[in-house]
């Protein structure tokens, strides 16, 4: 069954536009013009992506996302920001507060619908390489571990959560300890060919990842004019 992507703007056209191009592509989506109406959705059923906007009539997006990644039965859901806030300081928060891409309107639908795919490619490939993978444990100075096939990363055996984007970054530099990476090389890793970010963006994303791992985080290190690395 085609995954399912729902999609939260307070602009009718837009959803119309967005769930138009998506059943082109063949998958599943469900529309919402307000916040109340998608977390009564929930109830029923849990989207795999979800697009959602920023400024909503009810309830501000930041705080959906939020809500969605505070709560471990929604913490797994895609979410790609869409939002007519283009100022930098707004994309670095929405990708701190766990979104794993942003887009700002006008936008693309083609471009989107590249964002919808790799983002799936990122979670459906992980949970491919957990079936291949059932005891692959990645630890690190008695500090770190990663559990590769539980999507589970421990700090000082306290559970941390990440969003999968930080999980792919993380699981790269810690198969490869000591190798330095570009970003280019990491949007490679996580985009493919549907690489449409900036390089911006990996920096946001190694910050935040820094800052979930605490202590654990001065193991990524930063080669400057180069890119990062795992000690």
């Amino acid at each position: 069954m085609k995954e399912i992507i729902a999609i939260v703007d307070d602009e009718p056209d837009i959803v119309e536009l967005i769930e138009l191009n998506l059943k082109k592509e063949g998958f599943r989506s469900k529309g919402f013009n307000d916040a109340k109406s998608f977390y009564n959705y929930l109830k029923r059923e849990i989207p795999d992506i979800l697009i959602l906007d920023l400024m909503l009539p009810d309830i501000d997006g930041i705080e959906i996302c939020k809500y969605l990644k505070s709560n471990k039965n929604f913490s797994d859901i895609g979410i790609i920001m869409l939002t007519a806030k283009s100022d930098e300081f707004d994309k670095v928060f929405g990708l701190e507060i766990g979104a794993d891409d942003y887009m700002t309107k006008p936008f693309s639908p083609r471009e989107l619908i590249a964002r919808i795919k790799a983002l799936l490619r990122r979670k459906n490939g992980s949970k491919e390489k957990n079936n291949h993978n059932k005891k692959r444990v990645i630890s690190i100075d008695n500090i770190l571990k990663i559990y590769l096939d539980k999507y589970e990363v421990l700090v000082s055996n306290k559970p941390v959560k990440l969003t999968t984007t930080e999980f792919k970054i993380l699981e790269l530099l810690s198969s490869n300890r000591g190798w330095v990476f570009s970003r280019d090389q990491i949007l490679d890793f996580l985009w493919g060919d549907e690489k449409v970010v900036v390089d911006r963006t990996i920096d946001v994303h190694i910050r935040h990842l820094r800052q979930k791992l605490g202590k654990a985080g001065k193991l990524i290190k930063n080669i400057r004019g180069v890119g990062y690395k795992l000690e």
